[in-house]
């Protein structure tokens, strides 16, 4: 009888320190395979069973495998039988994720202990996989809100061919406040806006909007590049709790075929010409905006037949630990096919310049003067 109860005392505290192990051992990220293959990997180690995991990506679909893990040493006896046991992926009475199976060949049924300790690690497994899921569907939400912002610029004037893109930083998708717009002016004129909101999260997102909105107010009274910047800075200069962002604005002129540009702390846009080499544009620059300081100045420059301007937001170019120069020189460097529209130029920039893994969020707005057919 002592013995009996010795034997289950030692059974309980095996189980107990199992799942003090499971806890530390599964659900160590946020991604739904890794944790499947965790549960797996723990099950078949402490259950002596091949286990496998199948997952449903969707509610109401069927499960697929998701991760297998054999057992790490079957006995060598000669016996046929095997042993299964299966239960569902689910905290409490949810609708189940998925389940974990296990199958073990020869040797003892599955005890009571153990069918316990494949329930609680079952059951931890689900919660992480219900958490992931709601992560994943938290960055969905805020790429798409970023998407929306971003991707649906003003429309400017038909004389100017306009292409944009937006990245965001990492496997993540997290709201940030790059972001580019175009304003339609008089006089056939477009401005053409790209800025970046210190900052990530749903505040620089915020801010990004509010920065979006003043400065339509302000390009609707046709005011000068560097006037809307000065504008601006005073009137964000006025709110404390509003983030310092970096912006450049540039006034394209079709009839004259120039550009005008103002920057308040943002790095120079590039000119690709239609043999597909590029140049830095050159140009004075301001403090960001919401320092109060002003001092904008404008530049004035040709676009010729077949240049396509380039604006962009820090994250194209800057890598860590590199000087600034090196990387707006590898910009500079790049030789795209002749005659590349706003479309190709975006694409190749972003492809070359390796910006779909760049750590920071990346806009960027390209814009040719579409040259008018002959009579």
């Amino acid at each position: 009888m002592a013995e009996r109860e010795a034997e289950r005392d030692d059974a309980l505290l095996t189980r107990v320190r199992a799942m003090e192990q499971a806890i530390g051992e599964i659900g160590t990220t946020l991604d739904a395979t890794s944790t499947c293959r965790e549960l797996a990997s723990f099950a078949a180690r402490h259950l002596h069973a091949s286990t496998t995991v199948h997952l449903r990506t969707e509610p109401g679909t069927p499960p697929r495998p998701a991760a297998h893990v054999p057992r790490a040493s079957a006995p060598r006896a000669s016996a046929s039988v095997t042993h299964r046991l299966s239960l569902p992926l689910a905290v409490h009475d949810e609708e189940p994720l998925g389940s974990v199976t296990l199958a073990r060949v020869g040797g003892a049924p599955f005890s009571g202990d153990e069918v316990a300790l494949l329930r609680h690690v079952a059951r931890l497994a689900a919660r992480h996989l219900a958490h992931a899921r709601r992560l994943v569907a938290a960055e969905d939400a805020a790429l798409h809100l970023q998407r929306a912002l971003v991707a649906e610029p003003g429309r400017p004037h038909p004389n100017l061919e306009i292409a944009g893109g937006y990245l965001p930083a990492g496997h993540r998708a997290l709201v940030g406040g790059d972001w580019f717009e175009t304003v339609r002016l008089h006089f056939g004129r477009s401005l053409l806006v790209v800025g970046d909101v210190m900052g990530h999260g749903l505040d620089a997102a915020v801010d990004m909007n509010a920065y979006r909105s003043a400065l339509r107010e302000a390009a609707a009274t046709d005011l000068p590049p560097h006037r809307v910047l000065r504008h601006l800075d005073s009137v964000v200069a006025e709110d404390d709790a509003r983030r310092p962002a970096t912006v450049l604005l540039v006034r394209v002129d079709p009839a004259r075929g120039t550009a005008t540009f103002a920057s308040a702390g943002h790095l120079p846009p590039a000119v690709f010409g239609a043999d597909g080499s590029a140049e830095l544009v050159d140009l004075p620059v301001g403090p960001p905006l919401g320092t109060g300081f002003g001092g904008y100045e404008p530049t004035t420059r040709p676009l010729r037949q077949g240049d396509t301007l380039l604006l962009f937001t820090d994250g194209l170019v800057e890598r860590r630990g590199e000087d600034i120069d090196v990387s707006l020189a590898r910009l500079a460097a790049l030789r795209l096919p002749r005659d590349s529209g706003p479309d190709e130029v975006v694409d190749e920039v972003l492809r070359r310049l390796g910006a779909h893994g760049a750590e920071d969020d990346v806009a960027v707005l390209a814009a040719r003067i579409r040259v008018r057919a002959q009579q």
